[in-house]
């Protein structure tokens, strides 16, 4: 079953931007990356650090803690192909972006 829980507009996440969000005590990471938007689990598993807050060059985020890196589309980490982020599904309904906070996190 799907829980679908909106947690921006369109118009906050703009192409080749990151957003941090909370949603029911979860952290979401958004990206927009050409017009493609993709969330992650928003916790970084190195230390914790906040991937929302990351820069995003093309695909791949960096987070400002530690420099860990990470392809926003897959979830792969760039240097470790054992690390996966926990992707989440998005979906844009009229001026609002959703995530489902039911789906996997493996």
């Amino acid at each position: 079953m799907s829980k679908w829980v909106r947690v921006a507009g369109v118009a906050e996440c703009g192409p080749g931007t990151a957003l941090e969000r909370v949603a029911e005590g979860r952290v979401i990471a958004l990206y927009n990356v050409a017009g493609s938007l993709y969330a992650l689990d928003g916790v970084c598993p190195h230390q914790g650090g906040p991937l929302g807050e990351g820069e995003l060059a093309g695909s791949v985020v960096t987070c400002p803690w530690h420099g860990w890196q990470f392809d926003v589309c897959t979830g792969q980490n760039q240097l470790n192909g054992n690390v996966q982020q926990a992707k989440i599904p998005v979906r844009v309904e009229q001026d609002a972006i959703f995530v489902d906070l039911d789906a996997p996190t493996a």
